[in-house]
């Protein structure tokens, strides 16, 4: 999967309008469309097709159970005719031929086109089987799937009000798949990519790894529609993927197309439409107010994005499903086969875990359907129904990078198990390390700084100088964990560079945001840390040297004590705590031993005015205060360190 940022999407909007109501308009040429697009004036458009003839064009592109796609050269070839009218309707719009064009000469950057309708008889018409015309780039290639301008299409249903999106949460996945009576799905296969998609946050454990998987995925063999309520009333859900086959049912004597789920009762397939499954889906209170929904649900099921009837109220599955408040839903308009729904969920997952761009994900998956399933128009098959909200790329970007501090920390809790990080003093001089854990240590170490670097090396354009900045320190901070764990290893010279290492990283840090006090805080620590065995001398030459950068740094924590509330001024008072207990190597021969102690413990129980116990920055504090007592060890700070464990273990 391509490493996409945010900041590479160029977004275009077209909305396709006419007069009356969504349902209940057949296709006609005589009937005009207005096509609004960018700041241009709107354009009147006319679709070339009768409403019958669309229908028995579409009928030819679904897959005949005699005929080997790969030789069925009709299916092929109205893929392609279809594919030409339609470019031949988007090249009557000047305002998107300007936008496309421009973006041909601005590489790798991605074009998202919205497609904005709300007319039911337009959402029958397969836009994503476009072929680029005259001036579009790739002119005479499948719009969707050229290189020299990427384009990813997702459809809109015009709303009242913005549909919210909170793209920024923990994922757990709902895996519901059903095969009622004698069908079959690749279950097996669809499992395998969800689980490959989840491994690198799935903490590593030399046995019994199931309980850790289930905390990201749940399995729903034989779903019923009630079991899925039941399971999404009760857990927050941010992705669901359905796995099960197509089928048509009756509603008001039209044909439309439903998801084959088990029944109750097990005799018969339970046929349900996209209003049922939206129900389903979406967790509702006593007062009606949404508690749980899905941010995103793939349907691997044939012709879940298929309109088929128009004539009364009520779309696709993936409409209904988008219209009722589910902001991404990603489906099938025709048949689709096997091989490449599996191909879907894998590149789908794999991408949307490690904070991929949907709209990039759409654009790979289409070109891998066509490259991997060569035979088939699964690729014009795939259909999206999106919600963008204003702040999307930054909550993609705030997704991202927790997705990857959550992966790191993956890596650092097996880290730590290895060499017995968590044991006590007594316990972890008898940890046993082999040469197995040495080797699994050095790749997971390597693992760790890989995966910083990259981050730390992606585009900074849209970066603040505190992001770089706490980007930096994260690396820093994972460094000093890495020399910690070399350290518990007997690997010395390992440890020393690693530290080393980190120095450096906060100093990067502390240049870029010259004001962050925890930076300056952490530069010191480390600094204190690889001198603390020096003598007199040499301690005094740092108090001389990083004196000021130490009251400097206590001056800025207090003033941002002073305007905090809640878990920022935790945090602050946590650095405050800190910067006491340094203060015996930069405060100077003069320092108070005992003032040092008063406002470590000052600062402690402040702490827990503000937050409870239990509470991560409370944690993390009493983390690193035990580290200066355990790995960093030294009777400068030995008293101080212990002050600040005694302060927050008390009860106030």
């Amino acid at each position: 999967m391509a490493d996409h940022r945010p900041s590479e999407i160029r977004k275009v909007k077209l909305e396709l309008l006419r007069s009356g109501p969504a349902h209940n308009q057949l296709l006609s040429p005589l009937t005009n469309y207005i096509a609004l697009c960018g700041s241009d004036g709107p354009v009147t458009l006319q679709m070339p097709f009768e409403h019958r003839q669309l229908l028995m064009r579409l009928q030819r592109l679904r897959y005949p159970q005699d005929k080997d796609p790969a030789t069925d050269d009709q299916r092929q070839s109205e893929v392609r005719d279809i594919g030409e009218a339609i470019g031949r309707v988007l090249g009557q719009v000047p305002a998107l031929l300007s936008e496309l064009g421009n973006a041909g000469a601005e590489n790798s950057k991605l074009v998202h086109l919205r497609l904005v309708m709300s007319a039911f008889e337009l959402g029958l018409i397969p836009f994503e089987a476009a072929v680029a015309p005259d001036g579009f780039p790739g002119s005479g290639s499948p719009l969707f799937l050229q290189m020299r301008a990427p384009i990813s299409i997702t459809r809109e249903i015009r709303r009242g009000r913005p549909l919210p999106v909170d793209w920024n949460r923990p994922p757990r996945i709902l895996f519901a798949f059903a095969a009622p009576g004698n069908l079959y799905v690749p279950a097996q296969t669809h499992l395998q990519a969800l689980r490959e998609a989840i491994e690198p946050w799935v903490r590593i454990k030399d046995e019994n790894r199931i309980e850790e998987v289930k905390k990201l995925l749940t399995v729903l063999p034989n779903a019923t529609l009630e079991q899925i309520r039941l399971l999404c009333a009760s857990t927050e859900f941010t992705h669901v993927h359905i796995l099960a086959h197509g089928a048509p049912f009756k509603y008001s004597g039209d044909e439309r197309y439903g998801i084959a789920l088990c029944s109750e009762t097990g005799a018969t397939a339970d046929i349900v439409d996209g209003e049922r499954l939206a129900i389903a889906l979406t967790s509702r209170d006593t007062a009606g107010n949404t508690r749980f929904r899905p941010t995103l649900v793939t349907l691997a099921t044939c012709d879940s994005g298929n309109i088929n009837s128009v004539l009364t109220p009520g779309g696709s599955i993936a409409h209904e499903l988008n219209a009722a408040g589910i902001p991404w839903v990603i489906a099938s308009q025709f048949p689709l086969w096997m091989k490449a729904s599996a191909i879907a969920a894998k590149v789908l997952y794999s991408g949307l875990l490690n904070g991929a761009d949907p709209r990039w994900v759409l654009y790979e998956l289409r070109q891998r359907l066509r490259t991997d399933s060569p035979e088939t128009h699964d690729w014009a098959s795939i259909v999206a129904y999106s919600t963008v909200p204003w702040d999307f790329e930054q909550q993609l970007r705030l997704f991202r990078d927790k997705q990857i501090q959550r992966k790191i920390e993956v890596k650092f809790d097996r880290i730590d198990e290895l060499v017995g990080a968590n044991e006590e003093r007594s316990a972890s001089a008898g940890h046993v390390f082999s040469d197995a854990h040495s080797k699994e240590l050095a790749t997971l170490c390597t693992s760790v700084r890989k995966d910083l670097e990259s981050w730390c090396a992606e585009s900074c354009a849209t970066l603040s100088d505190k992001d770089r900045a706490r980007r930096l320190g994260l690396r820093a901070a994972s460094e000093k964990r890495i020399g910690i764990a070399y350290t518990l290893a007997k690997e010395h010279s390992l440890a020393m560079k690693a530290y080393e290492t980190c120095r450096d990283l906060y100093r990067d840090a502390w240049e870029v945001d010259i004001c962050n006090y925890w930076v300056i805080t952490q530069y010191l620590s480390i600094i204190a840390i690889l001198k603390r065995g020096d003598d007199g001398p040499a301690l005094k030459d740092l108090a001389d040297k990083y004196g000021i950068l130490w009251n400097a740094a206590k001056q800025i924590v207090e003033w941002q004590i002073r305007r905090s509330s809640g878990e920022e001024r935790a945090y602050a008072f946590s650095t405050l705590a800190e910067l006491s207990l340094l203060g015996v190597i930069y405060g100077g021969q003069d320092i108070n031993r005992k003032t040092l102690k008063a406002a470590i413990t000052h600062s402690c129980q402040e702490m827990l005015n503000e937050l409870c116990s239990d509470a991560f920055p409370i944690v993390s504090t009493r983390r690193q205060f035990r580290r200066y007592l355990k790995d960093w060890s030294s009777p400068l700070w030995e008293n101080l360190a212990q002050a600040a464990l005694d302060a927050l273990t008390e009860e106030y």
